[in-house]
């Protein structure tokens, strides 16, 4: 017998697949927090996709592959005349929907932005509630839709809770595509062996760098990462529903598999000390946990790392704005975090990276009172070059409890202080937010901005009636929930 042969017995499906597996196609136990909370993402991430169409650089993206192209039932895009094929309905949503870096937002030991899997829910269930309409049968109500949201957040929120992959250098866009992946094939009626085939595809693909959101590269595709993986979500599943077989160790095969190639730490030839080896951690199970602490951005479309110093800087904004040339610098107070993602000196090169720099995001607030999308573009950096001034006077601390709450269970702070000294000798206090008015803790107070915003954007494509009618549904949770998905996208439609 020759010693030089692989043994060929092929393993069960790892652990993880059957354990988010389980979850997708069994879990009932949604608190009413959760639906809650669910309903008021939805319309906060519709808006946020509502508002992104102001901007060329994102509608360029968007529409059919190839033009003229008639989708039969196709799913719509919100705020356009576009019905396309799920994959790039799916696509075309989520680029809207992530573009200004102002939906929610979850922080843990990976970062990411679960409602990013709006692209593949919304696209999914709009296509199958119309399909099934036409054919006289039971169409997908929003509570479906809903249901879809609290599942896809748990799966990327837990994942990202002791799993750092941006440790590894991968983007936090795969947990987009593994939950989109989930939830789709669910929505698709996958049964347990179907979802667990198309999960192991999702781990399989290669997975996104983060080299586009860091210095000296960050750019526009962050803006449209997780877009593209809820997208490949949607063609993942559709392939797992054609009885495509999966790869049952897809994570765990030596050298072949997730956690030897992109997880762990390497040598040169490839082979792996104990000590270097890395698997997933899931500390929790899998419930409604993530929906319920979701962070909404409410105040600005920013970094979330950067929410916290943005409002210190709007709150010293009256003290500073008439002695701006009098500053002789400022002291941010931060954490961990946000030190290693988004503090970076130097010229700034395009929107996606002003709106991924802490130092401008405080002085932006510092001097005008406020941080919009407007103020990360060219033609309003280059009319002021005071902000750039301003950013070469700052220093960046590192607060350690700041770093250690931040990962706290019970906490899960996003702490900033801002202070600013004169040359004459005098200063402001040091303002100090440590949770962002997005934050659990802060509901009672967000929720009402949050409608604002929701309000707003709305205003930003369509006419005062067509808001009242959309605002009114979705204010009201059961009537909402009863919805059909393809009622509800109708209102959303040009």
């Amino acid at each position: 017998m020759t010693a030089h042969a692989d043994t060929n017995i092929r393993p069960d499906y790892d652990s993880v697949l059957q354990t988010i597996a389980d979850y997708v196609l069994s879990y009932d136990g949604i608190s009413d927090e959760a639906w809650d909370t669910a309903r008021n993402c939805l319309m906060d991430t519709l808006g946020c996709g509502l508002l992104a169409l102001r901007f060329p650089e994102c509608t360029k993206h968007l529409g059919p592959m190839v033009e003229g192209t008639v989708v039969p039932h196709g799913a719509r895009v919100p705020g356009t005349p576009f019905r396309l094929d799920p994959v790039k309905a799916a696509w075309d949503i989520g680029c809207i929907v992530r573009w200004l870096d102002y939906n929610d937002t979850w922080l843990a030991a990976e970062w990411g932005h679960p409602s990013d899997n709006l692209g593949a829910i919304l696209a999914v269930a709009d296509y199958l509630s119309q399909k099934r309409a036409a054919e006289g049968k039971a169409p997908l109500v929003v509570r479906d839709v809903l249901e879809s949201m609290i599942l896809a957040h748990e799966i990327q929120g837990v994942l990202a809770l002791e799993n750092s992959f941006n440790r590894v250098g991968l983007d936090h866009v795969v947990l987009v595509k593994v939950a989109s992946t989930a939830v789709a094939a669910r929505l698709m009626g996958a049964n347990r062996e179907q979802l667990l085939s198309a999960l192991s595809h999702a781990w399989v693909d290669g997975q996104a760098l983060r080299t586009y959101r860091h210095a000296p590269n960050a750019g526009s595709r962050k803006s449209w990462a997780a877009g593209d993986a809820s997208s490949r979500g949607v063609r993942l599943a559709d392939i797992a529903m054609r009885g495509e077989m999966g790869i049952p160790g897809v994570l765990s095969a030596p050298q072949w598999g997730f956690y030897d190639v992109l997880f762990s730490k390497t040598n040169k030839d490839q082979k792996l000390k104990p000590e270097d080896q890395r698997q997933f951690s899931l500390p929790q199970s899998f419930g409604c946990y993530v929906m319920e602490n979701i962070l909404f951005k409410i105040s600005f479309p920013a970094e979330f790392h950067a929410q916290t110093a943005a409002e210190a800087a709007v709150t010293l904004h009256p003290e500073v704005r008439d002695r701006l040339d009098e500053i002789d610098r400022i002291v941010i107070t931060t954490h961990e975090s946000a030190i290693r993602i988004i503090s970076k000196v130097g010229k700034l090169a395009n929107p996606a990276d002003r709106d991924h720099c802490l130092q401008y995001m405080t002085a932006v607030p510092l001097i005008f009172g406020s941080l919009t999308a407007e103020h990360y573009e060219d033609s309003f950096h280059q009319a002021h070059p005071v902000i750039d001034e301003l950013r070469d006077k700052m220093e960046i601390v590192e607060d350690e409890r700041y770093t250690r709450e931040y990962l706290e269970a019970d906490k899960r702070s996003i702490a900033n202080a801002v202070q600013v000294f004169f040359s004459d000798g005098s200063h402001t206090d040091k303002v100090a937010v440590e949770y962002p008015i997005g934050h659990r803790r802060r509901r009672k107070e967000g929720i009402p901005l949050l409608e604002d915003k929701f309000r707003n954007n709305l205003a930003t494509r369509f006419p005062a009636q067509q808001c009242e009618r959309i605002f009114a549904l979705c204010k009201d949770q059961q009537t909402l929930e009863n919805t059909p998905v393809h009622d509800f996208v109708a209102l959303f439609m040009i």
